[in-house]
């Protein structure tokens, strides 16, 4: 099964950035079409020992007997993702969420901005910045994002989903199933990229390349 590395992740983005079409990099109002996996509106409260509380949650995300149990484990990584101890971090981004759902996309952006340059090995202040940049169909700084998040996390199955989607679009098949075969691999319970995996594959592997 392919693997797409981190060390690798640079040269592709700089490649699919240089060659990314004009109209791949307009932006446009978010649209409710395009969704990107995300944390749940309610998270669980976690303890304060994220690196080793991570180790077990993936381990047992891997191992969850059926959907139920997946998204309870999924729900306590979103919440060690989303934790931090900066009570500024927090209410930026609290805010920029505000904004956002009022629909002030510029007030979000630069919320999110004020987050990572504040905090940036804060992923989470990357993955929702890449996550709005998608929605505005800005691919190349989505793309930007997604591969910080993925320097300091690189089993964040949200931003590797988001990368499929995006490569996707981009009309690199190839490296979409290779962005979502690794997000299945730490998420075998990912919703709709099963579906993805198994379209792209006969897609992909059913021809000569």
């Amino acid at each position: 099964m392919a693997r797409l590395t981190v060390a690798g992740l640079g040269i592709v983005l700089a490649a699919l950035l240089a060659a990314a079409p004009v109209d791949a990099q307009v932006t446009a109002p978010p649209g409710a079409a395009k969704k990107l996996p995300e944390a749940p509106a309610k998270l669980p409260k976690v303890g304060a020992d994220k690196t080793r509380g991570l180790d077990f949650l993936f381990g047992a995300l891997k191992a969850a007997p059926d959907e139920d149990s997946a998204k309870h484990v999924e729900a306590r990584i979103w919440a060690l993702w989303s934790q931090t101890s900066s009570d500024t971090t927090a209410l930026l981004m609290v805010r920029a969420k505000t904004a956002l759902d009022a629909k002030q996309v510029d007030v979000a952006l630069k919320l999110l901005t004020a987050v990572i340059k504040l905090r940036p090995d804060y992923i989470e202040g990357w993955n929702r910045r890449a996550t709005l940049y998608y929605l505005q169909n800005d691919y190349t700084r989505s793309l930007q994002d997604i591969e910080q998040v993925l320097v300091r996390e690189p089993r964040h199955f949200g931003a590797l989903a988001g990368l499929g989607m995006i490569m996707q679009e981009l009309g690199d098949d190839k490296r979409a199933l290779d962005a979502f075969r690794k997000a299945l691999d730490i998420n075998p319970r990912l919703e709709k990229v099963p579906e993805l995996v198994k379209t792209l594959t006969e897609k992909v592997e059913g021809r000569d390349i």
